[in-house]
């Protein structure tokens, strides 16, 4: 007889998890388990779902458990798993590339880490806020509803009171927006140029469930690779304010030794290239590698506060708490100047 599984979702415009779990599920890589899925409005009542057994799993943007781990524990549940991003960059929706845009031109982004960076990447933009815009504009009440926020944004683009404006990917992807967009990519294609981290937790789909959910089970649902983005991420920002959290940028990926070899070589990084080869120039790891990159700028985009770091998958959980040590002297150490970087260290 087939396991069966009672799967809750919980979709956001811009982490549709119900549609990343119904594309899983027809693939071929699609587990031997009949899952049925479940639309669930809320954190809340998935927790109380799971609680009276009328679920067994619940996927869910991993942002929507940022500041309630209590509750998750409280109702007996861990998080089990996670699926890998598959659009974690946000993209510019605009006539023109940031490096074309016109001088004092109007880009406005709900992401406070994105706005430093834009600003960062090209001096003289004028970076706002949805909320900053409407009250200079006096505009008066935004949309709450991500997509209407998104047509509320594109109206003013079209009349020609903005320049343009940012949004997930996703978002983008599913309202057929005709507006060419540029993605804001963390690699740069050329040394020196400008680059985005994503905010924390984007795209990323967690699994919570009870704690005796079977391990074996969850293997065949839950993807390596977004176990490690969870498990550095978690360790690196959950205790940070939401406030904090809107203005730090983090990636983590898996990176095979080639692909990182070649980046170096690009970026001309002799400190990357030698970190991987032995006194006789041999490659010394052949493993899977993560790659862990963290950041906050100061409000004006001027001062850029990063780390960077790349672990053996095997040395994940060393290196992590490790990582996350050196990441607090950083910010500790910012608040001896006047430089507003973070406001919780």
């Amino acid at each position: 007889m087939m396991e069966r599984i009672m799967l809750g979702t919980i979709a956001t415009p811009s982490c549709p998890v119900a549609d990343y779990m119904a594309r899983f599920l027809d693939s071929g890589d699609a587990p031997e388990i009949d899952i049925d899925t479940k639309n669930v409005e809320t954190l809340e009542t998935a927790l109380e779902n799971l609680q009276n057994g009328n679920l067994d799993l619940v996927a869910l943007p991993a942002y929507l458990l940022h500041g309630k781990h209590h509750s998750v524990l409280s109702a007996d549940c861990v998080v089990l798993g996670a699926r890998t991003p598959r659009q974690p960059n946000l993209v510019l929706v605009s006539e023109n590339k940031i490096n074309y845009q016109p001088k004092s031109a109007i880009i406005l982004a709900d992401s406070g880490i994105v706005r430093r960076q834009l600003k960062r990447a090209r001096k003289g933009l004028r970076v706002l806020s949805l909320e900053a815009f409407a009250g200079i504009s006096e505009l008066g009440e935004i949309p709450e509803n991500e997509e209407e926020r998104v047509a509320w944004m594109e109206a003013l683009r079209e009349s020609g009171t903005i320049d343009g404006y940012i949004i997930p990917r996703p978002i983008y992807s599913a309202l057929n927006l005709n507006e060419r967009r540029h993605a804001l990519l963390p690699d740069p294609h050329k040394r020196g140029d400008a680059h985005f981290l994503p905010p924390a937790y984007s795209d990323l789909v967690v699994f919570i469930g009870r704690k005796l959910f079977p391990r074996s089970t969850m293997e065949k649902i839950s993807e390596i690779e977004g176990e490690s983005i969870w498990y550095v991420q978690n360790h690196l920002v959950s205790t940070l304010s939401t406030e904090d959290i809107d203005d730090v940028g983090i990636m983590v990926r898996h990176r095979h030794i080639a692909a990182i070899m070649k980046q170096a070589d690009v970026e001309k990084d002799l400190t990357m290239e030698q970190a991987f080869h032995d006194t006789e120039g041999e490659v010394t790891e052949e493993n899977v590698l993560v790659e862990i990159r963290i950041e906050t700028l100061s409000s004006d985009g001027s001062r850029t506060i990063a780390m960077n770091r790349v672990t053996p998958h095997a040395d994940l959980q060393h290196s992590t708490i490790s990582a996350s040590k050196d990441w607090g002297v950083l910010l500790r150490s910012a608040m001896n100047s006047d430089i507003d970087f973070l406001k919780q260290q």
